[in-house]
């Protein structure tokens, strides 16, 4: 059976990381990236360590998402490596601390824009035409907060970055209909990562921490599911969600008679004194 090659932009740590980990264990061969070339080379390290694949298997290289012409590079390395890119999952992201928009500096706007957005538009445009001339291909973007027009004071920024790329992924799933280009979204939902950390402050901390308790999944929990449904995704359009509506409706009445500590009361992100993780079908 072929060994399906997965392309996953900003892969060296958070839920990126932990998608690169779970593809290689599903014997799926992985080209990541990370801006940071030090970064990537201990990423690289760990994959390796923790899954024992090769560079046969996994590849790695440094690239900037809001630089197109880095994305290009990224794809003809994984062309060439493996003869092709079978998914290509945009996922390098950043987050900016929680406060009124007015209160950001112009370089931080500029900065979570280029690469939530632009990073995405251009894995996009790239992925799109080198599947078109190839003949297959599926493409993913990440949602996030503001996906499904959630609002929040202080997450405007951020929010607004994944409430426009809920809009592109639907017009652009329009354009590829009839194609043999499949795009879809991928919803992790509440992850404690690095990314999350920037939304825990003094201010709201305890609200903050009380929410992904009852909410929230580890990456360890989260992405063998996401990439198990992503391997046998076959619709156009699709959105995969893991934490479902069901499954907040449960966790939310659950949440009086159930302790879940993904992260403990003084930590920042790190998932704290876990009571039992939650191993739930990612289907429900």
């Amino acid at each position: 059976m072929k060994q399906p090659v997965v392309v996953i932009t900003g892969g060296t740590r958070g839920i990126g990381y932990g998608l690169v980990r779970a593809f290689l264990q599903r014997q799926c061969r992985v080209m990541t990236c990370g801006r940071d070339a030090e970064q990537l080379a201990q990423g690289l390290w760990r994959l390796r360590d923790a899954t024992a694949a090769d560079e046969a298997r996994l590849q790695g290289q440094t690239c900037d998402v809001a630089d197109p012409s880095a994305l290009q590079r990224l794809w003809d390395a994984a062309v060439e490596h493996f003869g092709g890119v079978d998914i290509w999952i945009n996922n390098a992201a950043v987050n900016s601390h929680e406060v009124d928009f007015w209160e950001h500096d112009p370089a931080t706007i500029e900065q979570l824009i280029r690469i939530n957005l632009l990073g995405t538009l251009h894995g996009c445009h790239i992925a799109a035409r080198g599947m078109l001339a190839q003949g297959h291909g599926r493409i993913y973007t990440l949602e996030g907060w503001g996906s499904s027009n959630e609002r929040r004071r202080g997450s405007t920024l951020y929010g607004t970055s994944k409430a426009a790329l809920r809009y592109f992924t639907r017009s652009l799933a329009d354009e590829l209909q009839g194609t043999p280009v499949r795009l879809g979204s991928i919803n992790p939902g509440v992850v404690p990562t690095d990314l999350l950390a920037l939304s825990i402050h003094d201010g709201k901390a305890r609200q903050i921490r009380r929410f992904i308790n009852i909410f929230g999944d580890t990456v360890d929990t989260v992405a063998p599911g996401l990439a198990e449904r992503v391997l046998n995704d076959r619709r156009h359009g699709s959105r995969i969600r893991w934490l479902t509506p069901g499954r907040a409706i449960g966790r939310l009445l659950l949440a009086p008679f159930r302790q879940r500590t993904i992260i403990a009361p003084d930590s920042g992100t790190g998932p704290g004194d876990t009571v039992k993780e939650d191993r739930e079908d990612p289907g429900r």
